[in-house]
């Protein structure tokens, strides 16, 4: 009975640390978040060796990284692109307000919408408004590749952590 249900926690948390890694994909999913809650989920059912205490504090600098990392990475790349901090600031706050409104996509539209309108009114340019668009555009898909290898790490971090339990 014990065995099974081993098997049955480690393809749970496997599953949740899946679905995690996958949602990456979508920019306003906490898939970090819920790797680390899978991984949690899994001291807590299985226990809390000294390995596994090391492994989840590794796990959660991770997660608290890959979060951080994303604004970073857009916030440098549209200003980069031109984009004027208040732009960026904007950015994040309409990108936040559209998450809310209109879960899941509001915060992709509305976020590169507002670098868009707001740098255009600013500097009277479409091509300097479009150029910090495109180094908004370019962030994300850098810190998706940085959340991406993060959620990799974490999960290679909790293999770790099952074969040597």
């Amino acid at each position: 009975m014990e065995s099974w249900l081993e098997t049955s926690i480690f393809w749970v948390t496997q599953i949740v640390m899946l679905i995690g890694l996958l949602g990456l994909i979508v920019p306003i999913f906490p898939g970090l978040v819920v790797m680390w809650l899978a991984g949690l989920g899994y001291g807590v059912v299985q226990g809390f060796t000294s390995l596994g205490w090391v492994i989840f504090a590794l796990l959660s600098v991770l997660m608290l990284v890959g979060t951080v990392i994303d604004n970073i990475l857009m916030g440098a790349g549209a200003k980069k692109g031109g984009a004027s901090w208040s732009g960026i600031g904007i950015a994040l706050l309409a990108g936040l307000i559209g998450t809310l409104v209109f879960p899941p996509l509001g915060g992709i539209v509305a976020a590169p919408l507002a670098v868009l309108l707001f740098e255009y009114f600013r500097q009277k340019d479409w091509q300097k408004a479009w150029a910090a668009l495109r180094g908004l555009a370019l962030g994300w898909g850098l810190s998706f590749l940085a959340r991406f290898a993060i959620g990799l790490g974490i999960m290679g971090l909790w293999w770790l952590w099952v074969w040597k339990g």
